[in-house]
Formats: C-alpha cells, structure tokens, sequence
C-alpha cells in the first residue's frame, strides 16, 4: 500500500497530530469539517465516540504515524479536559444550516407557485395579476431585508424537480439581493422586484416559433422579438393606474438597454436610464447566459460571470458589475467545481467575506444523497477549488450523483451576523 492509497486505522491508534476523514454524514458528528488534523485528546474522545470501526487517515497530510495496535490496546480512554463542553450529536451548528437549506427551498417551492400564477393572471386578467405579484414580492422583500446577511443559494433540483426553473423569478431574486446589498428604499425595491418579475411578460405577444428560435433569427424576426420590451411595458402600464405603475413599465420597456448605448429598443445609455436598470439589465443578462439559450448551450455560472467581465463589461455600469461579482463570489452559485483534494463538488452558496470560498456540497458515494456532505472552504484552510468544470466533463456518477442541469434556479436565506460573521 502506497502513501496515495486510502489506509484505514483503529479508532484506539489516534493520536494528536494525525489528518483524518470522517466517513459519516457531517450531520453525525460536531466538527466544521469532515477532516482535518487532530489537535488535542478532546477531539479524540470525540472521534472515538462516533462509534467507527475504523478511520481513514492521511499519512501525507499528517505529523505522525498512529499508534502501533499492540500500544493502542493499552492506552487509557481519555476523558475530554473539563473546559470543552461535550457536544450533541448531530451538532446544533450543523443542524441549523441544513434545515436552512431545506426551508430556503420550501420558500423557493412556493415562490415559483405564485410566480407563475402572476405571470399567467397578468396576461388574461392585468388587474389581478399584479394584485397576485405585489402579494409575493412585498413578502420575499420584507424577508430580504430582515437583519443579517443575504445568502443566495442554488436550488437542488434532485429534491425540487427539473420542472421548477423560472427565469423571471431568478431575475427578481438576484435583483432584490442587490438591491439589498445597495440598501435601496423598499419603495425602490419592490418596485424593481416587480419589474424583473414582469420584465419578460411582452412574449406572451411574440409568436412561438419565434420563441423557440431565438438565437437564430433573421433580421425581420429579431426586430419582432426585440419588441417584447415594449409589448410588456404596454401591457403592465395598462394594468394599473398609479406611477408605481409607470415606473414598473418604464423598466421592463429597458431592460435590455445598456450603459454604453448598445443595448435596444431606444438605445438609451448612463444617465438616459432610470436608476433601477442598470440592476435589472445585468442581472437579466447573467441568467440568459446561464440557462435561456435555445440553440446555443448555456455558459456556467463561473463562465457567464467572467464573460460579462472580461467581453461585455462596457455594457454594464461598473459599480453594479463589481457588486454583482461580489454577490455570487468568483465561483457562482451552482458552479461545478472539482477541489484540489480531487473531490468534486457543486457550490451551494457564496461567502460575501471570501469570494473564493465558498460553501460546497460533496459527491460522496459513502454518504446518502438524501442529505449530503458539505464543506464550507471559508471554514477550511487546507482546501481550494482547483477548476471549474462543465457536468459533460465529470465521471458519469458524479454528475448523477450532484444532479448537473443547464437551467439552474435561486433563492436566498438571510443569516444573522452571528452565524455568517464577517471578516476582521
């Protein structure tokens, strides 16, 4: 057996300076990480009361060989130092994010619900279809703006479902976190939160084959297309009578204009736009880029974002380019990664503090996918992401295991600042 190949050890042979893996869901055990190197007999009692038979260590990543068996059959089980309180199995800490990743997709569950039902009512009957939508967003506002940190996180489709993406409703997601993160009025805000949620609603007047085409049009039925912005903004002015109406109008008939002027119908640039579309306008862009192309295949989370960056960032006003980046983290929401331990992984969520690390879930064979190992790297020293993959790239139980898709969706969970605190 070479130092590369996994080797295994009797609870008894611990010791203090030993790299081990915990080859349990991280649910049944209290440490941040599911391996580390053992830093006191404390964390050894704990390991020993899993109950494992055996556990897999890392002799390169370790200061010391384990205990011979013949010695480890005589040494005395230690008791933890009175000043380390003994934990709960699972750990409160643990318990806490997981049932918060299970209640930000239940929330997700039943905002898509009532996002499809504005969306339908709107086009038959306008008046209720924006009584429907106001009823969702003031909610999902007032929950944004509780106190605390504002986590966007992907949905996992192997517990939702294939058939639960909505466009609009990650466009108005991804537009209410910034307008948090920009401490916009709620006034503001519930206002841009309408207008992403409807910014797509003048489709309902483009034909379907045109739809269904769209990235292989010629010049006639572009210019068709290209007028849903005004077709929506025509359909949600007649809906309503007020001027939060007419603002809400205003933004989706420019929600495809651009900073620099190259955007359509008006080409209206800078100071020409209302103040909200510059928000609705890049974060529109991103999730086409990610999941709305017909004929083309969508650029990963981590790819789309650097194309923006790198190719169209003239588009975009750079304040809102560089917030947005924050917002996702270097490695988005829903990027496929593989870490530089050779583990593959989807990231969940990103860590506003550390860009670059992010929390994680796990392809773990070992582990049942009904809940899942996570590794939160802002918490992990001793791991990065080494690349970003595309799912066709990854071994076929992999992707099935992380339940790969094109069309990814999004929620947010807010976390006080004792659970996600920021950075000194």
């Amino acid at each position: 057996m070479t130092d590369h190949e996994p080797q295994f050890i009797s609870p008894s042979q611990l010791c203090v300076g030993l790299y081990v893996h915990l080859d349990v869901t991280w649910i049944r055990h209290p440490f941040a990480l599911s391996h580390f190197k053992i830093k006191d007999e404390a964390q050894i009692h704990t390991i020993r009361a899993l109950g494992l038979e055996q556990i897999r260590y890392d002799p390169l990543r370790s200061d010391c060989l384990p205990l011979p068996l013949e010695s480890a059959s005589h040494v005395v089980q230690p008791e933890p130092p009175e000043n380390i309180a003994r934990v709960a199995f699972p750990s409160e800490s643990e318990q806490r994010r997981y049932q918060a990743i299970l209640e930000c997709e239940k929330q997700f569950a039943r905002a898509t619900t009532q996002a499809l039902l504005s969306l339908n009512k709107v086009v038959i009957n306008p008046q209720d279809g924006m009584v429907a939508a106001e009823t969702l967003i003031n909610g999902m506002v007032d929950q944004a703006f509780l106190d605390g940190h504002a986590i966007i996180q992907v949905m996992d489709s192997w517990r939702l479902g294939e058939d639960t993406f909505c466009h609009p409703l990650n466009v108005t997601v991804l537009c209410l976190m910034m307008a948090k993160a920009l401490k916009l009025s709620v006034e503001d805000t519930r206002c841009l939160g309408m207008a992403a949620l409807f910014h797509d609603i003048g489709k309902a007047e483009i034909p379907s084959n045109v739809l269904m085409n769209d990235s292989n049009l010629n010049h006639a039925e572009l210019s068709l297309l290209q007028q849903h912005a005004e077709y929506g903004a025509r359909i949600i002015k007649n809906a309503g009578k007020n001027g939060t109406s007419e603002r809400i109008a205003n933004l989706i008939a420019q929600h495809h204009e651009c900073f620099d002027g190259s955007g359509y119908p008006a080409g209206l640039k800078g100071e020409a736009l209302d103040t909200l579309t510059p928000i609705l306008s890049l974060v529109n862009a991103y999730d086409n880029l990610c999941s709305c192309a017909k004929n083309s295949k969508p650029l990963t989370p981590y790819g789309a974002l650097s194309y923006l960056f790198s190719s169209e960032r003239k588009k975009y006003d750079r304040t809102m380019l560089n917030l947005f980046i924050k917002l996702l983290g270097i490695y988005p929401p829903g990027s496929v990664v593989q870490l530089s331990d050779g583990a593959y992984g989807i990231v969940v969520s990103a860590n506003p503090q550390q860009l670059m690390r992010p929390l994680v879930m796990l392809h773990d064979k070992r582990v049942e996918r009904e809940t899942p190992s996570f590794l939160d790297l802002g918490k992990d020293e001793d791991t990065n992401i080494s690349q970003c993959l595309l799912a066709d790239q990854l071994p076929k139980e992999v992707a099935e295991y992380l339940q790969c898709r094109q069309k990814l969706s999004y929620y947010f969970r807010v976390e006080s600042s004792t659970e996600h605190p920021a950075n000194a």
